[in-house]
């Protein structure tokens, strides 16, 4: 943990989606001492509602998807693949040079013909894909068992793009970390 802290020392974690796995990746990456925030519709108001009474504040910890992508070096796409082709023009204008773009499975860029989730050439996409559901994730983590996960480096822009990846499979409670493709 000392060192996936260290690689992620200078970074802010943006988690956008605050549903399926969300929760339990912005919590046990909270819990394990990054500095996380949350980017949520508030047009979703159960998700929102949820975050708040997870102890996430609006303005601070708590953001529209804008905002939060805005703040984030590594910015988590937790929603719905009909989602992220939604939000994509949003988190794209956003992303700075030398930024990762994290997925928690590879259906956007495998079909990015289709979905146009293009990611630009300046920026690390990496994935951790935990083999079980959010509440799987957290459940285990509470317990201090961890879950599986797969990771994956898509592009990898400032050369660090595979640390970072296992750094944040790590803080999210990943108890073994294995590579694919996406």
């Amino acid at each position: 943990m000392t060192r996936a802290r260290k690689v992620l020392k200078n970074e802010t974690i943006a988690i956008i989606g605050y549903g399926v796995q969300g929760p339990a990746q912005a919590l046990n990456l909270k819990d394990n001492g990054f500095r996380v925030i949350v980017g949520q519709s508030k047009a979703f108001k159960r998700d929102w509602d949820r975050a708040v009474a997870d102890g996430w504040m609006p303005g601070k910890t708590l953001f529209d998807i804008d905002e939060a992508a805005r703040r984030g070096t590594i910015i988590q796409m937790l929603v719905s693949d009909a989602a992220q082709k939604q939000i994509w023009p949003i988190v794209k204008k956003n992303l700075k040079p030398g930024s990762a773009l994290y997925f928690s499975h590879g259906f956007s860029i495998v079909y990015r013909d289709q979905t146009k989730v293009i990611p630009p050439a300046d920026v690390d996409v990496i994935l951790v894909a935990p083999k079980g559901s959010g509440t799987s994730v957290r459940r285990n983590f509470l317990s201090g068992a961890g879950i599986n996960s797969s990771f994956a480096v898509f592009q990898d822009y400032t050369g660090n793009a595979k640390e970072r990846c296992i750094a944040i499979g790590i803080g999210i409670g990943s108890g073994f970390l294995f590579p694919t493709t996406f």
